[in-house]
């Protein structure tokens, strides 16, 4: 008889890297387990919210899985009817995901309520331990939401780190996000010349939300640097800005870059995702903070080679002169040297066979055989 697990996390309708992680996991264990997902039925009230909308507004569903809208991240009375439920699955695992520390109180309630039923089976994936732009607040929110894990699953060295020092003496899996090769490959005869650049232009791609810590404005102060060394080179920006959008459009302007840089100030939908990765001959990611990043992946699973700042858990995720390239953070300079590294190789390195390589080795597919290994201990 397969194992019950039942996984608390956004799924679809919600948008985002966190639902299409979730759904991830779901079809892998699926295919061991027995898996239910409890998704929320209100994942962040409206006003918190700083996009468009929380939901998945694209043509094309790449990932569906199955699931119960059940938990409302703000109403205490929820978590009880919501934890009476868990108490009455007889699962063999209760698995949260937690990315922020907003969902604190919700996921604390909840694993306190169903602590004496399932001690000892309580896990906690951990996509990020401190939020990119934590406090001492966050900090404490997320020692409360963490407070009853028996065990966490991890995406990045840098968070097994920090929860080992968090909860001394639990174990803690060390995996990886998948690779997001989901996207629609058929948009490879997509032209530069469809967002105004040459075709033999050297063009670089920002993709993703736009926020702060991903460090766009550092990006475009490297372009004036970045046309000087090769004059060939554009950068396409595309993606929802959480911040004022004003910020960016002025910077360009003061830098005299509107020729080079192009701006689309929008979410992405499905079906349009390889629109804008297929013609890219570089991904950058100029962040000044991170765990891990889904841009990244999805980067790898367009076979197209990276270039990323020393923070966090990005620089676990390239090989240097592979798979990409990895540069100093906060600081205009370092990306030019990274660019320049990736230019001068561009010719004698196949990325797109590194990059097989190692997603290939990507540890997200051992989550079962952790998992298992997990439950044969209880």
């Amino acid at each position: 008889m397969r194992k019950k697990i039942v996984i608390i996390g956004p799924a679809f309708p919600y948008r985002g890297g966190n639902s299409l992680y979730v759904s991830h996991v779901y079809d892998l264990l699926k295919e061991l387990f027995e898996v239910k997902l409890y998704n929320y039925k209100l994942l962040y009230p409206s006003f918190l919210f700083p996009g468009t909308t929380q939901y998945d507004k694209s043509d094309s569903l790449i990932k569906k899985a199955p699931n119960e809208r059940l938990v409302n991240s703000i109403n205490p009375f929820n978590w009880i009817s919501v934890a009476m439920k868990l108490r009455k699955e007889k699962a063999d695992l209760v698995i949260f995901d937690w990315w922020h520390p907003f969902f604190a109180p919700c996921h604390f309630a909840i694993s306190s309520l169903i602590r004496s039923k399932y001690k000892g089976k309580i896990l906690f994936i951990t996509e990020n331990f401190i939020s990119h732009e934590g406090s001492i607040f966050d900090r404490t929110l997320t020692s409360l939401g963490l407070h009853n894990a028996d065990a966490f699953i991890t995406l990045s060295e840098k968070v097994v780190q920090e929860v080992k020092d968090f909860a001394p003496g639990k174990a803690v899996f060390r995996s990886e996000l998948p690779i997001y090769d989901c996207y629609d490959f058929k948009q490879s005869d997509i032209k530069k010349s469809e967002f105004g650049f040459p075709e033999d232009a050297t063009l670089l791609l920002f993709f993703g939300y736009i926020r702060k810590y991903k460090g766009l404005d550092i990006l475009l102060r490297a372009v004036p640097q970045l046309i000087a060394m090769d004059k060939s080179i554009r950068l396409l920006v595309v993606g929802e800005s959480y911040d004022d959008i004003s910020i960016y459009n002025e910077l360009i302007t003061e830098l005299g870059i509107g020729e080079q840089v192009k701006l689309i100030n929008q979410f992405v939908p499905n079906e349009e995702v390889g629109k804008y990765y297929a013609p890219a001959d570089l991904v950058i990611l100029p962040y000044r903070s991170a765990t891990q990043s889904g841009i990244l992946n999805v980067a790898y699973g367009f076979g197209k080679p990276v270039l990323a700042t020393r923070v966090g858990g990005l620089m676990e995720s390239i090989d240097e002169g592979e798979t990409g390239f990895i540069v100093e953070p906060e600081s205009p300079a370092a990306l030019c040297e990274g660019v320049k590294r990736f230019l001068s190789s561009r010719n004698n390195t196949n990325f797109a066979d590194f990059i097989e390589k190692k997603n290939k080795a990507n540890l997200f597919y051992k989550l079962p055989e952790m998992i298992n290994s997990f439950l044969e201990k209880q």
